[in-house]
């Protein structure tokens, strides 16, 4: 089985970056896609971002120009560069893999308006 840890999360002012980072580690033989996915308050849980092997992302249209996912698959960790932050990308945030595994805990991102 395998497992994931978020990390990177915290509280911003609109505007603000982060960087979320989130390690596999368990049963992994390879990886191919990594998503990073949310959970506003009250809302269900969305796509956000997705990356295979190779190089290749997906965005939401919410996030395109703002995100950028990458990974390093040496370390089996996926991140999530985020800048102008906005109030409503508020939300625990995680990430996961093609075919989905167990959730990690996620990680809160809150931005202040």
């Amino acid at each position: 089985q395998v497992q994931l840890v978020e990390s990177g999360g915290g509280l911003v002012q609109a505007g603000g970056s982060l960087r979320l980072s989130c390690v596999a580690s368990g049963s992994i033989f390879s990886i191919n896609v990594m998503r990073w996915y949310r959970r506003g308050p009250g809302k269900q849980r969305d796509l956000v971002a997705s990356i295979t092997s190779g190089g290749m992302t997906n965005y939401a249209d919410s996030v395109k120009g703002r995100f950028t996912i990458s990974r390093d698959n040496a370390k089996n960790t996926v991140y999530l560069q985020m800048n102008s932050l906005k109030p409503e990308d508020t939300a625990v945030y995680f990430c996961n893999i093609v075919p989905l595994t167990p959730w990690g805990p996620g990680t809160q991102v809150t931005v202040s308006s």
